[in-house]
Parts: C-alpha cells; sequence; structure tokens
C-alpha cells in the first residue's frame, strides 16, 4: 500500500496510561518506530505533547473509548491533525494483544490512510456541552 502520512503517531489511550507509537519513514524499509508510555496526568500530557514534537510528528490518531480521549485530545489539538477514530472500526484482528501493538496498529492504520475521522465538535461548543 501507498504511505500517505510520513510522520505519524497511533495512541493507546486508558485512564493511567497512554501508549504512543511514532512511525516515522516514506518507506517500509526504512521505516523507524518509537514507543512510549505516559501517565495520564497534565504534566505528563504536556510531555506526550513534546515527545511528539521532538519527533516531528504531524498527525496522530486515537480511539473514541470511553471519555479517556478527551483531555488527550483538548491539549493536542491545537498541534496535530487529530483523528478520533471509532474503537468499533479499527480492532485488530483476534489474539494476544498488548497496549503497544494496538498503539502501533493504530499508527499503521493512519499511516496509510484507513482511519475515518469520528466528528469532534469545535472547542467553543464542547466547553457548552460539558456544562
Amino acid at each position: 500500500m501507498e504511505v500517505l502520512i510520513e510522520r505519524c503517531a497511533g495512541l493507546d489511550v486508558h485512564s493511567e496510561t497512554i501508549v504512543a507509537c511514532a512511525l516515522i519513514g516514506s518507506k517500509d524499509d526504512g521505516l523507524i518506530k518509537e514507543t512510549e508510555t505516559f501517565p495520564t496526568m497534565t504534566k505528563d500530557l504536556f510531555r506526550l505533547l513534546k515527545w511528539l514534537e521532538d519527533r516531528d510528528i504531524t498527525h496522530i490518531a486515537m480511539e473514541s473509548t470511553g471519555v479517556y480521549w478527551k483531555p488527550v485530545f483538548n491539549i493536542l489539538e491545537d498541534f496535530f491533525d487529530i483523528t478520533l477514530a471509532n474503537a468499533q472500526r479499527i480492532k485488530n484482528v483476534p489474539g494476544r494483544k498488548t497496549d503497544v501493538s494496538d498503539a502501533e496498529w493504530i499508527a499503521k492504520l493512519l499511516r496509510y490512510g484507513l482511519i475515518e475521522k469520528s466528528f469532534v465538535p469545535p472547542a467553543d461548543i464542547r466547553e457548552l456541552r460539558y456544562l
């Protein structure tokens, strides 16, 4: 398949941790893959932001499971093109899975343009909804 995004990351977001997998490169044979796990406190989300910026990531994808994606999205939305994916549509094949493999799977799907974006209202509308 053709690589559409050369610098992307997949985030596997949970209540206590976020696993980020960055994929960098235009061809599969020279692909650079880096994975890091971050806690979900605000200071750690800013560490995640810095980690992604240090790798010149342009696009990010994450699942929209529960409410855990919201603070991550709110902090990263001004810096990256974020794809919020429906979890049912990007499920990996059944079997042994880990947070690291899920983050890599999400990054690979994004890299090839295989994730459909879920609608996320603008920030001002989200603030009204929170009220």
